[in-house]
C-alpha cells in the first residue's frame, strides 16, 4: 500500500511533507507560546500541522520499509524515524493543550477570584514550557533523521565525486 505511486516510492513523497509540517509545527508551538496573541490566531493552524504530521509519521515509516526492500538497509535513519512518532504525540497533544487551556482562561476572563487546577496560570506556565521542549526535541529528531537519511541515500555518491573533483 505504501510502497509505489505510479511507479514511484511512496516514501519520498510523503517525508517531504512530514519535513514541512513537523518544524512548522514546532515552531508554531514555540511561537504561540511566546506570543499569546497569536494563540487564537494562530492556534488551529498550528495543532492541525501537528496533527497531519503525526498522522503522517506512521505512513512515512512504513514507505520507508517498503522503500527499504529496493534499496536495502538505510541503517540508523530506519531506527530514528521509527522514534519520531514518540516526539510528535507529546508536541500534538502540548500544543492543544497550549491551544484549549489559553481558550478556557479568555472564556472564564479576567475575575478577580483565584484560579485553581487547569485555570491556574502555573499550569498554563508549565503546559506551555513543556510544548517548547517538546518542540525543540521533535525539530532536533527531524534533523537527525533527515541527516541520516540524506546520509543513506546520497553519502556514497557525494563523497566519491568530491574526490574525484578535488584531484
Amino acid at each position: 500500500m505504501f510502497d509505489l505511486i505510479n511507479g514511484l516510492p511512496v516514501h519520498p513523497l510523503v517525508v517531504h511533507a512530514v519535513v514541512v509540517l513537523v518544524p512548522l509545527a514546532a515552531l508554531g508551538t514555540i511561537a504561540i507560546v511566546a506570543r499569546p496573541a497569536w494563540r487564537a490566531r494562530f492556534g488551529v493552524l498550528v495543532v492541525a500541522a501537528a496533527a497531519i504530521g503525526t498522522i503522517l509519521t506512521p505512513v512515512s515509516t512504513s514507505s520507508g520499509e517498503a522503500l527499504e526492500k529496493h534499496v536495502g538497509d538505510p541503517g540508523k535513519h530506519a531506527e530514528l524515524g521509527d522514534q519520531l512518532i514518540w516526539f510528535m504525540i507529546p508536541l500534538l497533544v502540548l500544543a492543544l493543550a497550549v491551544v484549549l487551556l489559553d481558550r478556557r482562561r479568555a472564556r472564564a476572563g479576567d475575575s478577580s477570584t483565584p484560579r485553581s487546577g487547569a485555570d491556574s496560570p502555573t499550569v498554563f506556565m508549565v503546559v506551555a514550557a513543556l510544548a517548547v521542549v517538546a518542540a525543540v526535541a521533535t525539530t532536533v529528531q527531524v534533523y537527525r533523521i533527515g541527516d541520516s537519511g540524506a546520509r543513506a541515500a546520497w553519502g556514497d555518491q557525494v563523497s566519491s565525486s568530491a574526490g574525484e573533483s578535488g584531484s
